[in-house]
């Protein structure tokens, strides 16, 4: 299986790149990882609703042109459905039974996701009704795979 993270933003602080890097290493024996990071637009202090959504709508473009069409896509977001992980993995598990065999994994920028990035989602997933600053949000989603591969194959690691 193939999983892609596509991630607005990059990441800037060594402790998270680290976190990633772990589950990188530790995912490789279960699925191709990859993270896609795509620029960010700066939000000026005190932006119009209109300007929002143009930004929004621009990382959407950068978002959207790097998803192929024979993905399954997931997006990250506060009104997704909300998974244990024994459900998450049997969601991946399923996913695999049914033949989709590349998921993508969208996290939006901190406005969050444009309208079209929704449209073209498959899935809607919610890890909370808290907000994360979106680089925790990719060591959470990684280790929330790692986790869903280890039930899968039913080892400890998920008690």
């Amino acid at each position: 299986m193939k999983i892609t993270i596509v991630c607005v933003g990059k990441i800037k602080e060594k402790f998270y790149k680290d976190a990633v890097a772990e589950y990188e290493k530790r995912l490789c024996r279960y699925c191709k990882l990859e993270f896609i990071e795509v620029a960010d637009e700066k939000t000026p202090e005190g932006a119009s609703e209109a300007l929002k959504e143009q930004i929004k709508e621009k990382e959407a473009g950068r978002i959207l042109e790097k998803i192929r069409e024979d993905t399954f896509v997931c997006t990250l977001e506060i009104e997704g459905k909300r998974l244990t992980s024994e459900r998450f993995a049997g969601w991946m598990e399923g996913l695999t039974v049914k033949g989709i065999s590349h998921i993508v994994f969208v996290i939006g920028g901190s406005l969050g996701l444009h309208e079209s990035v929704r449209r073209r989602a498959d899935m809607a997933l919610s890890f909370s009704d808290m907000t994360f600053p979106h680089q925790l949000m990719r060591v959470i989603l990684a280790e929330q795979i790692y986790r869903a591969f280890r039930i899968i194959q039913g080892a400890p690691y998920h008690k």
